[in-house]
């Protein structure tokens, strides 16, 4: 026999009821005690909590209506216990938060919080509705990709798990209720989206004209636009969030010129010659025929005419160096405040030297041209098959970017000599009142020699500079000497020398010679095969670095003593560190030490991350 109900519980359950199917005893719902009434609003489902904060109330207080709002303009206090109720919806129905619509890494990468996020309204129950709209149009576009789907999308199902997530009692046959459709749910919670992500089989004429008509978007991202139909939808979608929209992302597209001119037409504001894009992004997409020579004039108008750009991302498009030129063109005569440059992942080797960059500073300033640029901050080259001769034009275009904070050249070919003649570029930049202060040089074939100059002539200035990465370049352990007297210089926050074969002798080189004191805040040294001396090295280091949170020691060939060794070092710390990664190092599997490891934690959770006991018994790649 189950466990019967106690009277309170029964009550709370017939309000609830009484809530979702009924009108007629709510104001006497408004009425009950604040304990009463937290209390109730803690156990309501969704579509009851959104009831009843929807509906009119008249309260001897001058409050009309239980939405919080007060006849005298003043909120009412009890709009915060809704806000905490949705919280709690919230975060029992998604545990881990659901994926926000943002340019989040690269905007991470600025390091000042002076963009605005798309989702700063503080509404859990937008936030709410919003990530249960997308979840239903996930769910619709799963059924509208079958090729056995033929009819209107808003008449598809909503499967039965999602509609009891937010109260829906389902009857025997309940695809047969309207609660049960997409277009119910649309017309519902639609005004509540501020950030979609659509796929392209929604990109339809149905969408924009029923389903998401009372939308008013912030950001949309749009995926698998390729055809005609595709594209025709998606302009109508823009068309009709123009006013609101300011983010804006294409991935896995095909655009035509006439499909990449339609579409930034589609954005421009009524009566103005402009649009309120702020970022945009067409990722991982085929952009214009392999025949173009030159921009189509209505994507040329949406780059140069948009005062509000912040963020252009044309990453991993398989772009050539005419198109790369064709944008830089564009954005040198643009009047935008652009703070982002992402051209990553193209093959556009040899672009810079077909763009003009051979004008002085003052000259430029005095014609107004390159306003763009004055403002950048942020540019990200990686992966872009840069050579050698390609560093000498991209010094000459640096020099027009005077306030830079990062730079990202990795993947790239440029070899020592590449990298020798951007040198002279490093130290001024970060000297300047704007510092260059993110430079990220992976990958690039340098060799010790090369790396060791630019450190050496980093290691003279006294800014702060916050990240530097030279990982995965063939450097050993000869490079330690420059890279010593930086740390104990440069304030350095963030190092990155995975993968650039330290070695054992690089590990003992930099115990001997470490600084007494250094600012690193986060440490990746993974894949160096350092053996025993990584956790000798790390012991030193944690001692010696009191604002250290992260290290990755992955992959570095440690035997089991290291615990001891490190074990010994953390109970000493009294440091900040929240993360030491030893993934990869299979032999580190100890039992004693492995639980004595996990006395350190923070906020709950093990600093120690280690290997676990299915990896231990795989072999290294190198293994002898």
């Amino acid at each position: 026999m189950g466990e019967v109900p106690d009277l309170f519980s029964l009550c709370m359950e017939a309000a609830t009821k009484e809530i979702i199917h009924g009108d007629h005893l709510l104001q006497n719902i408004s009425e009950l005690p604040q304990d009463l009434f937290d209390c109730l609003l803690m156990r309501l489902p969704p579509l009851a909590l959104h009831k009843l904060q929807e509906m009119p109330f008249k309260h001897s207080s001058g409050y009309n209506n239980i939405n919080g709002i007060s006849s005298d303009g003043r909120k009412r206090g009890r709009y915060g216990d809704f806000d905490a109720a949705w919280k709690m919806l919230f975060k029992s129905r998604w545990p881990e938060g659901v994926r926000q619509i943002q340019p989040v890494d690269l905007l991470r990468k600025e390091g000042i919080g002076n963009f605005e996020p798309m989702n700063s309204t503080g509404d859990w129950r937008q936030t709410y509705w919003e990530a249960h709209l997308q979840n239903c149009l996930e769910n619709a576009a799963e059924i509208a990709f079958l090729p056995s789907f033929d009819g209107p999308i808003g008449e598809i199902t909503i499967p039965e798990t999602v509609l009891k997530c937010i109260g829906y009692e389902a009857c025997n046959d309940y695809t047969a209720s309207a609660q049960s459709k997409l277009s119910y749910h649309c017309q519902q919670f639609g005004h509540f989206a501020r950030s979609l992500r659509l796929q392209n089989v929604l990109c339809i004429a149905e969408t924009c004209q029923e389903l998401l008509r009372g939308s008013k978007l912030q950001s949309m991202v749009l995926r698998g636009i390729k055809s005609e139909e595709h594209v025709n939808g998606a302009c109508k979608l823009l068309n009709q969030n123009k006013e609101t929209l300011s983010f804006l992302e294409f991935v896995h597209c095909k655009l035509s010129s006439i499909a990449l001119g339609a579409i930034c037409a589609s954005v421009y504001r009524k009566d103005i010659e402009t649009h309120g894009i702020q970022y945009f992004s067409i990722i991982a997409s085929s952009i214009l025929e392999n025949s173009s020579v030159s921009i189509p004039s209505g994507f040329s108008s949406f780059l140069s005419s948009g005062r509000t750009l912040r963020l252009v991302n044309f990453s991993d498009n398989r772009l050539g160096p005419n198109f790369a030129k064709m944008v830089f063109d564009t954005l040198l005569d643009a009047s935008s405040n652009l703070s982002v440059l992402d051209l990553s992942d193209n093959n556009i080797a040899g672009w810079l030297s077909k763009t003009n960059w051979r004008f002085s500073t003052c000259s430029l300033a005095s014609l107004g041209i390159g306003k763009s640029f004055q403002s950048l901050r942020v540019l990200n080259l990686r992966g872009n098959n840069l050579r050698r001769d390609d560093a000498d034009c991209l010094k000459d275009a640096l020099i027009h970017m005077p306030n830079l904070e990062s730079l990202d050249i990795s993947d790239n070919p440029l070899e020592d000599l590449g990298i020798r003649s951007l040198i002279h570029y490093f130290v001024e930049a970060t000297e300047r009142e704007t510092p260059l202060v993110d430079l990220e040089m992976e990958n690039c074939d340098l060799s010790s020699d090369g790396v060791a100059e630019v450190l050496t002539s980093l290691a003279t200035l006294k800014n702060l500079f916050n990240t530097l990465s030279v990982a995965n370049n063939d450097l050993g352990s000869q490079v330690v000497p420059a890279l010593v007297k930086f740390l104990g210089t440069s304030y350095v926050r963030v190092l990155n020398i995975e993968d650039i074969g330290l070695g054992p002798s690089g590990f003992l080189e930099l115990q001997e010679n470490f600084p007494e004191e250094v600012k690193l805040v986060h440490l990746n040294i993974s894949k160096n095969r350092g053996g025993i001396e990584t956790a000798n090295f790390i012991s030193k280091l944690i001692l010696r670095a009191p604002e250290l949170i992260a290290v990755n020691a992955g992959y570095n060939f440690m035997p089991v003593e290291s615990l001891a060794v490190m074990y010994s070092a953390l109970k000493v710390s009294k440091g900040k560190l929240e993360r030491l990664d030893l993934t990869g190092n299979t032999r580190c599997h100890e039992p004693a030490y492995i639980s004595l490891l996990e006395e350190f934690q923070v906020h709950g959770r093990p600093i120690v991350i280690l290997p676990s006991l299915h990896a231990s018994v795989a072999p290294y790649d190198d293994d002898p």
